[in-house]
């Protein structure tokens, strides 16, 4: 408790948001679509040039005891938006309904990203086993558990499980903000069908994601954050049934098959 009420961290963290809320919002053009930039991304920016383990330097800014605190503290930040979002939900319900199927089976989507990455991992980067931990979900705190009932955290598949979490946590935000707003750009997909790709089990990824969207769209903030938020929910609902019994079968069977392609 002495850590999480650390003084010198929440100054910090206070003097990060007043930079980052005074950039503002910033809209940078790329022909076909644009990004926009939220002060989140400045924020991240921030926070990870004060990151000792980043730049040494920054120790005398940000020193261990700060930065274990504020480990702790991200998940206990990320409850305010959980609890907006859930709260957003009810009003919109209707329309959540109307979705049909869309919500539920959306978690069969994401075992495309699995067909497309453990080759890339095995094939390209050569990857053993670490490629089943990494590759078989977004590798979100429920995905951390099932690898370390089923093979352990000191197991190349834990290993890769919590590479793709520490990568996920340091740059997932920024990367689901900058590619919510380069999609609602383009006009290609519906803000509802953007929405629902938000919730994908990360509770800081989904804040950025429908933030950005929000940006885009400001007179559809309710139904952004009623769908994103549902899709999160379903998501956690559903997300390690399918990691358990289609998942994690699927990159195992993917992985003999292509590391036999690679020996051969």
């Amino acid at each position: 408790m002495k850590n999480l009420l650390n003084p010198k961290l929440h100054i910090l963290v206070i003097l990060i948001v007043i930079i980052s809320d005074t950039i503002g919002i910033n809209k940078i053009s790329l022909g076909v679509g644009a990004m926009i930039l939220l002060p989140l991304f400045y924020a991240f920016i921030i926070a990870v040039l004060l990151n000792p383990n980043v730049i040494k330097a920054s120790e005398k800014i940000v020193d261990k005891v700060s930065l274990k605190s504020a480990i702790s503290l991200v998940t206990i930040s990320i409850m305010p938006f959980i609890a907006k979002f859930s709260i957003g939900i009810g009003p919109k319900i209707n329309e959540i309904i109307n979705a049909g199927p869309a919500l539920v089976l959306q978690e069969v989507g994401n075992l495309a990203t699995m067909l497309i990455a453990m080759p890339i991992a095995i094939v390209v980067f050569k990857m053993g086993r670490e490629s089943i931990g990494a590759t078989h979900s977004i590798a979100r705190e429920p995905n951390i558990a099932l690898i370390s009932d089923k093979y352990g955290l000191n197991s190349p598949e834990g290993v890769g499980v919590m590479g793709v979490y520490v990568v996920g946590t340091l740059f997932g935000t920024l990367f689901f903000s900058l590619m919510a707003s380069f999609l609602a750009s383009l006009d290609l997909f519906s803000i509802k069908a953007l929405a629902m790709g938000c919730g994908v089990g990360s509770g800081s990824m989904t804040a950025a994601c429908s933030g950005a969207l929000v940006a885009m769209k400001p007179e559809m903030e309710e139904t952004i954050t009623a769908f994103a938020a549902a899709s999160n929910v379903m998501t956690y609902a559903t997300g390690l049934y399918m990691s358990l019994f289609i998942a994690l079968p699927v990159s195992e069977w993917l992985y003999k098959v292509l590391s036999k392609k690679e020996k051969a």
